[in-house]
């Protein structure tokens, strides 16, 4: 059976591929392939520029630099040589050593023939695979992941402008309580994730390349007169150019790079996520007590049975996505900083793992997206909601009575309204019979819970 949407075992290769597609380039196989290419022939190029190796000249940098540019079908070489061997290459059955050898073989009928033995020179597999995967991850978070929640910022932030102002019924513990704005509800979501996407913009992910277990000990004894220190530095600071999100050796390790900073970056996903889950719950309610509206889509049906129903779907989606994406994330963050010594292979498959996570969180976004494009504030709603509830001003009575020196005035009030279908000229009734002045009577009787919204507005717009 074909390899297609409609075959694949994991749906963000199947009903999602074109969503999960944006981020082959970093995750897939093939990408992994690639940034292995990218620091074995980089690598070859530092070499000769520290003078360990002969002079390369530009013609042979610039074969160097082509050579990660492969296509697929030469990906496939490279799996040949891993899996059952190529022209005369046996098998590997380790997939960086084919990459040596693809690389090797690819140079042999090149000027670069002579430096073929230089490829992987003192390396261990982690050293190439530490840069690979944390170029894989650096290149998905800014060129797909922090576009795509910059989108979702946006999407917040014209709501908490556009509504700054809207008088709306809080609930706390579900139950109405001091009013807000539409707007400031929205701008809590646009500030906590700014947040996060300020710390994401701005980390630094660790890589290790000091040989095979983290000592540089295969370099010294060949080279001893080298700072191989130095060169790791200014090697890893070659992969940095045009990135916020930078690479940083990591000068102490065991064979492996601790991984330390890739869980500090799963835990601020796992953030992120978990704040748009909150999001999309409270959205949902939104839509379920009327509040939002959402736009009919022609020919799309809410429901097998019922032909009236609009579903919240996208939110839904959105909401059951990032689950599944946060679920990886933590296990990322378990169990990749440990280590059995200085390595073990259990952590392989876990890396393979990264683009499952990221392609059910870019799910999320875009159907979070999509679903912030259809809804519109029901302001004739909200505000029957809030006018149904005057009891919510009895919190600013009480407080101004507190101020006024009123005797028990929480318990007056309590009394008043707990439990209660109370109304705006009942609390008229009551303030009459208090012993304030008749301008305090006067400011208490102008309360209503549509004015009663302190810096809500301020806060929205801040």
């Amino acid at each position: 059976m074909p390899l297609e949407p409609l075959t694949a075992i994991s749906a963000v290769d199947g009903r999602y591929r074109s969503i999960g597609a944006e981020l082959t380039e970093h995750f897939s196989e093939f990408g992994l392939i690639r940034a292995r290419l990218l620091v074995e022939t980089e690598y070859l190029i530092a070499l000769s520029e520290a003078g360990v190796m002969r002079v390369l000249s530009n013609e042979e940098k610039a074969i160097l630099q082509q050579l990660p540019h492969i296509s697929t079908e030469e990906a496939q070489i490279v799996k040949k040589i891993e899996k059952e061997g190529y022209e005369g290459i046996p098998a590997t059955n380790h997939d960086v050593k084919a990459i040596e050898y693809f690389i090797k073989k690819k140079l042999a009928d090149t000027s670069l023939a002579d430096i073929s033995e230089w490829t992987h020179f003192a390396l261990t597999s982690e050293d190439v695979n530490s840069i690979a995967y944390a170029v894989g991850l650096r290149g998905a978070l800014q060129s797909v992941i922090l576009p795509a929640l910059e989108e979702i910022q946006k999407s917040i932030l014209f709501p908490a402008n556009m509504h700054a102002a809207t008088p709306m019924l809080a609930r706390t513990h579900g139950q109405p309580a001091t009013p807000t704005t539409f707007g400031k509800e929205m701008k809590v979501f646009e500030s906590r994730l700014a947040r996060q996407m300020q710390q994401l913009q701005e980390r630094s992910i660790l890589v290790k390349f000091a040989g095979a277990t983290g000592n540089f000990n295969a370099h010294v004894v060949a080279l001893p007169d080298i700072d191989w220190q130095s060169f790791a530095k200014k090697f890893v600071a070659r992969f940095n150019t045009g990135y916020k999100i930078t690479l940083e050796l990591n000068e102490v390790t065991t064979q492996i790079e601790p991984r330390d900073t890739y869980a500090e970056l799963f835990d601020n996903m796992r953030r992120i996520n978990t704040i748009l889950i909150d999001f999309s719950q409270d959205i949902w309610r939104y839509i379920s007590d009327g509040w939002l509206i959402q736009k009919v889509k022609e020919g799309e049906v809410g429901s097998s049975a019922m032909p009236h129903k609009v579903n919240p779907i996208d939110f839904e989606n959105a909401e059951g996505n990032f689950g599944v994406a946060n679920a990886l994330f933590e296990h990322f963050s378990r169990k990749l900083p440990i280590s059995r010594l200085q390595r073990d292979l259990s952590d392989s498959t876990v890396l393979r793992a990264f683009g499952t996570a990221f392609g059910h969180s870019l799910v999320g976004y875009r159907s979070l997206l999509r679903g912030a494009g259809k809804i519109t504030l029901n302001e004739t709603a909200v505000r029957a909601a809030l006018d149904a509830h005057p009891e919510v001003i009895a919190e600013a009575i009480q407080t101004v009575l507190r101020k006024e020196g009123v005797e028990v005035p929480y318990e007056k009030l309590k009394e008043l309204t707990r439990g209660q279908e109370i109304s705006l000229e009942d609390f008229a009734t009551f303030i009459d019979g208090l012993s304030v002045s008749d301008e305090v009577k006067t400011r208490l009787k102008a309360l209503r819970p549509e004015n009663y919204i302190g810096l809500a507005e301020k806060i929205a717009l801040g």
